[in-house]
Formats: structure tokens, C-alpha cells, sequence
């Protein structure tokens, strides 16, 4: 367990507001976990101190390789000594290269290193004190969704598309998995999850993973539950529930707010299925929802969709209240986990294409924002741009005190 911050850098984080910084793991343990692609001979930066500057580099705002090896550069000695980087025998301790980097992350196991990332944020996320999920209390719940990252391409000459699960309540990336160009996202959903405790948890996702097999799956083996959105992709099951009697159905749940320029009303009615009366053709399947969004925006002309989906849920688990906030808080994957790594860490405009790489800087970005978050920042560039002033300040977001 680190030690507590010194006052100066104490001070400095209060500008930020009140940060959960007492009990971080040290990463470095977890990162230890990664093998190590390099051959013996001519190894001076240990792998697991060179992960870690990666990561603290990340948390401080870097965006691009370039950046991480600058921000290297001007580090004091006694930060990289923190960070694990050996003294050189001239009596200085030398950051790493361009070069050194590019080649490390290029050949580096992807999959290790995601899952020591997750694990990192999983310990980091049950030790810090949270309040529980709003709106769904004892409930928690995880979207899976992908991400392009649109600048990047793989050995193959393919753009790098990556599987995430982001926990609902702190936006924090539970798993990641690269999507190969042999393969889609949905044959990579139980891989993603495999590595996941999702005992009592729920599962959300869009139409693309509502797959017979995999809802199965989540019940059988992961012994979760899950709300998934129906559309042609599951035909018979669409039609079935569009012809449920919902005129006969309660009011339900109604929720309307104003935001971006915009008026939103949600309506949700639930319908429970008999599995006695021949119930959905959908493994687990036991609540139908409808779900109706009015959307109207300034000078335009007023939209509505209707939205049909399936949950495991049963009544005395999620009112229909619940299972509305669960559906909306889908979307915390994209706007709080994939729009924050376009906008503040600039995913989009990276041009890494050095085989792993691109996805080792993904995995780092996910760190980062997770590592910030459950510190309980709230304006993540306002945070990076701290922590780039002054390079002892990320170390504590990671477990690090020098």
C-alpha cells in the first residue's frame, strides 16, 4: 500500500477537489503479470518499469509515443527512479527512446496486458468508495460494445477494432479484446468475458450481440444476467414482441429531461412472459420491455423510436424504472469511455501503426481515465493538464510515491 501523499503534492491535488488517493495498488505488480517479448541480450529498461512510465505518462496527458518519450525526458531522476528505470553506468538513469517504446509495444502481448490493466482497475474500482449505482441499488451492471480506432491499422493493413466491457456506474473498462480481421465482435463476446466475475451482475448490449448461444452462456456459465435490444437480426423474436397486447400493459416508467439543445422523453412498459404459456424464444428470457423516445430539438422537426428488448430480470429484481435507467446507462460505453478517448486522449487522430501498438496505447488510454475517475475526477482534460505540470503527479494515480 503506498504511503500517504506528501503535503506539497497533497496541496497540489486539492485544486482538483477531493481525490481517493490513500489506497491505489501498485500497478507495477499487476504489470508484472505481462511477458516480456524482448530476447535477453542487450535488456537495460526492465519491461515492467517501462510499462509503468507508459502508463504515468498517459495519466499525465499523453497522446502519441512522441509525447510519452518527451514527457520521459523531462522527468526528474528521483520519478523515473520511482518508476523502476535503472541508473546508467555514466551515473545517470537515461529515459527510454522512440524507438525502444515502438519496438516494446509493437511485440508486446496484447491480451496480458489488457487483462493486468483490467485487473488493475478492478482491485482499484473495489477499493475505492463509491456510491452505489443511481437508480439501480444492488444491481451492477456492464455494457460491451466496440471501438475502431479509425488512425491506427494493424500489421495486416486493417484498422484496429477493439471489444470493451465498461462497468455502468464508474465507467471504468473491465475487459478489452482486439477484434481480429477473421472474426467479428460477436465472436469475440465470451472471450472478452471469460476473464470477468459477472456473478449477479447484468450484461447490456445492442442488436449486433443479442445471440441465442451467448445469452445462454452469460446465464449458465457466468451466472449473469442481461438486457438485450432486439431487432431484425433476431426476426421471429422482433415480430413476437411487437404483437405482445402492450396497449393492455401499465403506464410503466416515464422519464423527460432537457440537455444539448434538446427535449427527451423516455417511456418503458415491461411485460412478463409465462415460460409455462410458451414464453420468448430467447434462452432466460423472461421480461419483454418497450421502450418509446421523443426527442425534439430546437428548430426541428420532432423524432420517435420504438425500441423492443429482452431481460433475464425478472419483476421483484428491476421495476420498469430500473431496467429503463439500465437501458439508457448502456450508452456510458460510448459517451463516457469511447467519446472521452476521442476527445481528451485524441484515439482518433493517432497514426500508430506499428503492429500491437495501437492497441497497448488503447490499453493505457483505458487505465488512465479509469485511474482518474476512481481518484473522483470529474473534468478528465482539466486533470491530465495538471498532471503535465508537474511529472510527480501521476505517480500516485497508479500506486506510485516517490
Amino acid at each position: 500500500m503506498p504511503a500517504p501523499l506528501s503535503s506539497p503534492i497533497a496541496e497540489s491535488f486539492a485544486k482538483l477537489g477531493e481525490l481517493d488517493l490513500d489506497e491505489v495498488p501498485d500497478l507495477r505488480r499487476y504489470l508484472s503479470w505481462v511477458p516480456d517479448p524482448r530476447g535477453r541480450c542487450g535488456r537495460w529498461y526492465s519491461l515492467t518499469s517501462l510499462l509503468a512510465l507508459c502508463a504515468a505518462a498517459v495519466v499525465a496527458g499523453s497522446v502519441t509515443l512522441e509525447a510519452v518519450c518527451e514527457w520521459a525526458a523531462d522527468a526528474p531522476s528521483e520519478v523515473l527512479a520511482a518508476l523502476g528505470i535503472r541508473r546508467h553506468p555514466l551515473g545517470r538513469r537515461r529515459s527510454p527512446s522512440r524507438r525502444c517504446l515502438t519496438s516494446l509495444l509493437a511485440r508486446l502481448d496484447g491480451d496480458a496486458l489488457d487483462r493486468a490493466v483490467c485487473a488493475w482497475l478492478a482491485a482499484r474500482r473495489a477499493a475505492a468508495s463509491g456510491d452505489p449505482e443511481p437508480g439501480s441499488p444492488g444491481l451492477r451492471a456492464v455494457a460491451v460494445d466496440g471501438k475502431t480506432l479509425r488512425g491506427s491499422k494493424n500489421a495486416e493493413g486493417n484498422r484496429v477494432h477493439l471489444l470493451s466491457a465498461v462497468d455502468h456506474a464508474a465507467a471504468v473498462t473491465l475487459a478489452q479484446r482486439n477484434v481480429g480481421p477473421k472474426t467479428n465482435e460477436t465472436g469475440e463476446f465470451k472471450g472478452l468475458l471469460a476473464w470477468t466475475d459477472l456473478a449477479g451482475a447484468v450484461v447490456t448490449f445492442d442488436a449486433l450481440h443479442t445471440v441465442k448461444a451467448q445469452a445462454a452462456w452469460l446465464i449458465e456459465t457466468k451466472q449473469a444476467h442481461y438486457v438485450a435490444i432486439v431487432k431484425a437480426n433476431q426476426k421471429h423474436l422482433y415480430h413476437q414482441l411487437k404483437s405482445l397486447p402492450w396497449s393492455e400493459v401499465g403506464r410503466g416508467a416515464h422519464a423527460a429531461e432537457t440537455a444539448h439543445g434538446r427535449i427527451e422523453s423516455r417511456s418503458v412498459k415491461v411485460c412478463g412472459i409465462d415460460p409455462a404459456a410458451g414464453g420468448l424464444p430467447f434462452p432466460g428470457a423472461v421480461t419483454a420491455i418497450k421502450l418509446h423516445r421523443r426527442r425534439q430539438a430546437k428548430g426541428r422537426k420532432q423524432s420517435r423510436e420504438t425500441v423492443y428488448a429482452v431481460t433475464s430480470l425478472e419483476a421483484h429484481q428491476a421495476n420498469p424504472a430500473k431496467i429503463a435507467d439500465l437501458v439508457r446507462r448502456h450508452w456510458t460505453i460510448e459517451n463516457r469511455s469511447h467519446l472521452v478517448r476521442d476527445t481528451t486522449f485524441r484515439e482518433d487522430a493517432s497514426r500508430l501503426r506499428t503492429q500491437n501498438a495501437p492497441r497497448a496505447m488503447a490499453s493505457f488510454r483505458n487505465l488512465a481515465i479509469g485511474a482518474l475517475r476512481l481518484a473522483g475526477v470529474d473534468n478528465l482534460a482539466k486533470a491530465t493538464r495538471h498532471n503535465a505540470r508537474n511529472a510527480y503527479r501521476p505517480l500516485p494515480f497508479i500506486g506510485i510515491t516517490p
